[in-house]
């Protein structure tokens, strides 16, 4: 998945900043860190307690195994399982990977639970208004446009198939398009911990994008603690600290990936409901859960929700949520009491 808003030179939605390690430097004494690039982002893995020598090995296997992800859920490489599945036009059971079946599994979940806020099938949508693998649009789609894509669209048009051991996706709209951005940094964050864990690795960060993975402890024997930056293309101001205490953690936010088309900023966010970017004064949603995947897609329909109905959602669900709202020439945040148990007072 390379996002469009790398290709037009922006920052990658990374809300989240890390904190907690007073070495950045890759040390034996201070801890490891390992970077680089997958799905248009940027990923991190930071290592405390484990022998740097070994490095280069490891940041093979961890190249590789994103590079796998990339290749399972891309909707830029033609080649990909999901790719592949999209554009098939049988309404027959479609064969995938158990990791694939999950994957959209959890999808549909959180996206029932949002009214269908969390939307993998808005691929069209995407697509129509420039966030997709097509080009940005010269002019803004007109309601004809948007009504074509939207017929394309809606999760009662997708199941997935768990049978003796085998795994398919069916779809009943042959033109259906399952775009899984919303949840691939999140999917691929959870799969680095579990590499991590495969080679005797117990204390670790890891982050793609914008979703982030902990365990233990920091090379300074504290906790980890992750940032989340204040809601700006311009500066990375800390917002508020958190201590995941081993939860995955994502977070959404409409300031980052955008375009100017006709005098007006186009968040990549899409309402499935008006086949259009989003307009309300939500910028930002996190949520931390027990895997990053799950909070990768919570904070997605959350966002598309907008603040009232999203904080509706997250005392209903029990969810940990925080989310920063534009208020005039400023802006107000709020918690869920259950993120309240996760936050860090410096």
């Amino acid at each position: 998945m390379e996002y469009p808003f790398i290709r037009r030179g922006l920052l990658a939605v990374a809300l989240l900043a890390l904190v907690g390690c007073d070495n950045q430097s890759a040390t034996a004494s201070k801890g490891v860190v390992l970077e680089g690039k997958t799905m248009g982002t940027f990923w991190r893995v930071s290592l405390a307690g484990v022998d740097d020598a070994d490095q280069n090995a490891l940041r093979s296997k961890i190249q590789a195994q994103l590079d796998g992800d990339d290749r399972l859920l891309s909707t830029y490489k033609s080649d990909s399982a999901l790719s592949r599945f999209n554009q098939s036009r049988s309404t027959e059971p479609y064969p995938v990977t158990e990791a694939m079946s999950d994957i959209v599994t959890l999808s549909l979940r959180i996206g029932a639970k949002t009214d269908g806020a969390m939307d993998i099938t808005v691929g069209p949508l995407v697509n129509l208004w420039g966030f997709g693998p097509d080009k940005q649009p010269v002019k803004t789609p007109d309601q004809a446009q948007i009504d074509a894509a939207k017929a394309l669209t809606g999760l009662h048009h997708l199941k997935v198939i768990n049978k003796a051991g085998q795994q398919w996706l069916q779809k009943d709209l042959p033109g259906l398009y399952v775009d899984l951005s919303t949840v691939g940094e999140g999917y691929a964050a959870d799969h680095l911990a579990r590499l991590m864990e495969h080679n005797g690795i117990s204390r670790y960060l890891v982050s793609v994008g914008g979703a982030v993975v902990t365990r233990g402890t920091n090379p300074d024997g504290k906790a980890w603690r992750v940032a989340i930056q204040k809601p700006t293309d311009r500066e990375n101001a800390v917002q508020a600290i958190v201590d995941l205490n081993g939860h995955g953690i994502s977070t959404s936010g409409s300031y980052r990936n955008y375009y100017e088309l006709e005098g007006k900023r186009l968040s990549h966010v899409i309402d499935p409901v008006t086949g259009a970017p989003i307009q309300h004064r939500l910028v930002s949603a996190t949520v931390i859960a027990t895997t990053a995947m799950e909070a990768d897609g919570w904070d997605t329909g959350l966002m598309v929700l907008g603040t009232e109905k999203a904080k509706r959602v997250a005392e209903k669900e029990g969810l940990a949520v925080y989310l920063i709202t534009k208020e005039g020439e400023g802006f107000t945040t709020w918690m869920s009491p259950q993120f309240k148990t996760f936050l860090q007072n410096e």
